[in-house]
């Protein structure tokens, strides 16, 4: 027996593993290790580890998986600057950039507002060095937003589409804005034509209130002037008792004018409301602002803007002042108008040339918001149609019984192939192991985001990556069956299994791809790693299991029957010989008998409770409680909850439109209550707040709310349209390649057979009471994955006996085939329930309708491949056999292998 070289392989091996390794391992190191490992400038150790102390100290009181706020961090770093303090340049390189600030600016800050800008910007970047794996909102908490960029109005009243610089603009002004915020990571990203997607983690409720006006703030600073007679207008106005009526007609406005109004405090300190008639004309705009900063009066204390103006800004406003100045020829009033509405109108003192301050009523918060927002104007106007966030306790908890959920699949699925197939089942669950490692490898080495959804594809390819080795292992008992030694039968058998091998994960990587391309969020996160997932799959079961065998042949480990015991490769006595196709006409039609029926008991519901907020709009909200009250179960058994919170909610909501229900199990620990009611029709941030009210004012102030999304009707209607192309395209790429490999009565019927798997799926979702969100969509595509999956291996192996001439009918060549492969199948589909079960099981509630999802169509997806699939291509050929066209193929010689 030639023996095969190996050391090219195994180094080849080794490297990637060593690489896959340094890439994610370990996947998180404690803040205060990182910080401490930090290059330290000369004489700087001290003051590190003053910092280095009060930082372990706050850890030291965090509960687990809980991460030191920004708060901390700032409360831990004092009067510090973090730029001075290290010498890892890896720390500074590219954050005055970032930040917008010059050189000087940077190495001697001028107030401390410039130093905790750069003290943020630094530890967004520890935290980031700390954590290898990046985790999604959804695992860490946060919160995501995504906006539509509004095109420029034209002069005739047209609204001109966006254009790629400006949705560019906006995004990198929207991505400045941020940044102040000093959280580490955030993703800011556009995503179709003109919606840009922003996922900032770890907020509080007062930062994500912040985060949602600073975001949405247009800022468009002008200064302008009143009108010269504006004293005598406003006089006129105040005489007529009602100075708003009066502003309102506007031929008592001189030409080119407007009046606006801003709110001071009077005399005895009451708020008085002052009007202005302002000249239209922009006397300079703010754009020419290239800082702007919230401080303190001296005097006063309250809160004011300062700015500075660039040179060209600087010499038309000293112009301005100097001419309109007290006491000068043509005395005015400076108007601050921003966003359109007037903030004050100080009188002109003296000339003003570089920098300036903006005085009005505002608190800190006003102060800080407009100021980040003067120094980063956004052209275009901005809304917010999509928010999501997500509290880290939940997110803590996913992670948890995520990686349960990953542990417990991969436990099984490995107890299975050693209890089956022995030695060879040991070589296998190398190729697991190394799969898993490759994969989490993979995604740190593209910086992508491991999500909820990310975990599933992680669970689902444990048991996904089992079928090439099952495969293999199979083909491998065949050719000992025909006579040949083990390593010939070794080598026929990856021979032979590599083309159905290909074909199959070809397949399923049309609908992953197609879930990066159109997919979102942890859609797109999932669809990346079943991608990568994929592929490394295929690389441990072709090469890594391939390696191992022949060490073991090489070193003549293997070779003697009773080492064909050992790895349970005997061939069987004889092929099981079921009849399958005997009940393919009252299978078929039971199926899709199922299927109108499932979907006629969703519809008879309603379609606002078949379909989630992704799909219709509105809002959705998961809760927790301590103990839940018996008065919510009762209230939710028998509807009376909708007419009660409606009444509470006074905003002409009905109570048909708002769902509530209970996920987990009633011990109030692992039982979450989703509530489900459509977005006001203004549209006002609040509303979810009044709704959080009316539960806690009717069910008990023990109500925590975990999780929120909020997604616009106008964003519901592109995700509807986007699920259906994905599913469309997804089966359209299938029909082509499975067409061009086989045959069109084959690619037929396979897409048939998806379609079917996809209806079966939904039909028993809406039957359980389940709502249709997006990640649904990721699941969807995954069933086509799976089911086309099954369905070519049962094809190659009906093509194999075809072209072999395998006699009789061709229904008695297509249950050849399938008793040929229904070990196969048995085995796969088997693990593959088993890592999606845990899914189900340990996953928790977050996960619990994608892991029925799942479930549901790895079941319909084995069965469809027989009776569908099966049942449409004999039909389609009348029972004939058909006369197979030269295809291009990746298999070798067959080997006559017959029941």
């Amino acid at each position: 027996m030639e023996k095969r070289p190996i050391v090219w392989r195994f180094l080849l091996i080794a490297a990637l593993t060593f690489w896959a390794l340094t890439k994610w391992y370990p996947p998180e190191t404690p803040i205060t290790e990182t910080f401490a490992s930090l290059q330290v400038a000369d004489n700087k150790q001290s003051d590190v580890d003053v910092i280095l102390r009060t930082l372990e100290e706050k850890s030291a009181d965090l509960s687990e998986g809980q991460e030191l706020s920004q708060g901390d961090w700032e409360e831990a770093i004092g009067d510090y600057n973090l730029s001075e303090l290290f010498a890892d340049k890896n720390l500074t390189n590219g954050v005055p950039q970032e930040l917008g600030l010059d050189p000087q600016q940077w190495t001697q800050p001028a107030d401390d507002e410039v130093r905790t800008l750069i003290n943020r910007a630094i530890v967004a970047r520890i935290q980031k060095k700390s954590q290898k794996v990046k985790l999604g909102l959804d695992l860490r908490g946060g919160t995501e937003f995504v906006v539509r960029v509004h095109g420029k109005t034209s002069e005739d009243g047209a609204v001109r589409p966006v254009n790629p610089d400006q949705l560019s603009q906006a995004m990198e002004i929207i991505r400045r804005r941020v940044d102040k915020f000093g959280v580490a990571e955030p993703i800011i990203q556009t995503s179709g034509e003109d919606h840009i997607v922003i996922q900032i983690p770890g907020l509080s409720q007062a930062d994500r209130d912040q985060a949602r006006e600073t975001i949405s703030e247009v800022a468009k600073l002008e200064f302008r002037l009143t009108h010269a007679q504006s004293s005598t207008h406003v006089q006129a106005a105040n005489n007529s008792g009602d100075p708003a009526t009066y502003f309102a007609d506007p031929f008592n406005l001189p030409l080119q004018t407007e009046a606006l109004s801003y709110e001071d405090e009077g005399t005895d300190g009451s708020v008085v409301t002052v009007f202005e008639v302002v000249e239209k004309k922009v006397a300079l705009s703010g754009k020419h602002i290239t800082s702007a900063s919230a401080r303190r009066n001296d005097l006063t204390g309250t809160p004011e803007i300062h700015f500075t103006l660039d040179s060209v800004g600087a010499n038309i406003f000293s112009r301005i002042t100097e001419t309109h100045k007290v006491g000068g020829g043509d005395a005015r009033q400076l108007c601050i108008v921003l966003d359109g509405q007037l903030i004050s109108a100080p009188s002109i003192q003296s000339r003003i040339h570089s920098r300036g301050q903006i005085t009005g009523r505002f608190t800190v918060e006003e102060a800080t918001r407009i100021a980040n927002s003067l120094e980063n104007p956004l052209e275009n106007e901005v809304e917010i149609v999509e928010e999501r966030e997500v509290d880290p306790s939940l997110g803590r908890d996913s992670v948890n019984k995520g990686r349960k959920a990953a542990l417990w699949g991969l436990g099984t699925v490995a107890v299975f192939m050693v209890f089956y197939y022995l030695l060879s089942g040991v070589i296998a669950n190398f190729a697991l192991a190394l799969n898993i490692v490759l994969i989490l490898g993979v995604l740190c080495w593209f910086d992508a985001t491991l999500t909820l959804p990310g975990i599933a594809g992680i669970v689902l390819t444990i048991g996904m990556a089992v079928d090439a080795n099952v495969l293999i292992f199979e083909r491998i008992r065949e050719e000992l069956g025909a006579g040949k030694s083990l390593g010939g039968a070794i080598k026929s058998g990856y021979d032979k299994a590599f083309g159905t091998i290909f074909d199959a994960n070809i397949t399923t990587m049309i609908a992953s791809v197609i879930l990066i391309y159109m997919g979102k969020g942890p859609v797109k996160g999932f669809g990346v790693t079943l991608t990568i997932g994929i592929l490394t799959s295929m690389f441990t079961a072709l090469v890594a299991t391939r390696l191992v065998i022949d060490l073991l042949l090489n070193a003549g480990i293997i070779g003697k029957d009773s080492t064909k015991r050992a790895m349970h490769l005997r061939p069987e006595a004889k092929l099981p010989k079921f009849d399958f196709l005997k009940y393919a006409k009252p299978a078929f039609i039971a199926s899709w008998v199922l299927i109108f029926l499932g979907f006629g008991y969703g519809l008879s519901k309603g379609k606002e409770q078949m379909l989630g907020v992704d799909f219709e709009g509105g809002y959705s909200m998961t809760l927790s409680s301590e103990e839940f009250s018996d008065k919510i179960y009762n209230d939710i058994e028998s509807g009376t909850y909708r007419d009660v919170l409606a009444q509470k909610m006074g905003q002409g909501i009905e109570g048909s439109q708002i769902q509530m229900s209970f996920q987990g199990e009633k011990d109030g620990s692992s039982q979450v209550l989703r509530v489900t009611f459509p977005a006001s029709g203004e549209g006002n941030d609040t509303y979810a707040e009044s709704m959080m009210a009316a539960l806690k004012s009717t069910y008990g102030d023990n109500l925590k709310r975990l999780q929120l999304d909020k997604v616009g009707g106008s964003v519901s209607s592109e995700i509807q349209k986007s699920a259906v192309i994905a599913v469309v395209v997804a089966l359209f790429g299938i029909l082509i390649y499975v067409a061009f490999r086989y045959e069109y009565s084959f690619a037929v019927a396979a897409v048939i057979a998806i379609l079917h798997d996809v209806l079966m799926t939904g039909g028993w979702f809406f039957l359980t009471g389940r709502e249709l969100n997006a990640p649904i969509v990721a699941a969807a595509l995954t069933i086509i994955g799976f089911s086309i999956n099954d369905t070519i291996v049962i094809f190659d192996r009906i093509r194999e006996n075809l072209r072999m001439g395998t006699r009789g009918s061709f229904a008695n060549v297509m249950n050849v085939a399938l008793n040929q492969t229904l070990s196969r199948t048995v085995i796969t589909s088997g693990t593959t329930l088993l890592s999606t079960g845990t899914l189900y099981f340990f996953g928790g509630t977050v996960i619990n309708d994608f892991a029925f999802t799942f479930l549901v169509g790895v079941i319909t997806g084995t069965y469809s491949s027989i009776y569908i699939a099966c049942a449409i291509v004999l039909w389609w050929h009348k029972g004939k056999r058909p006369e197979l066209e030269s295809h291009a193929t990746l298999d070798s010689d067959p080997v006559n292998v017959t029941a």
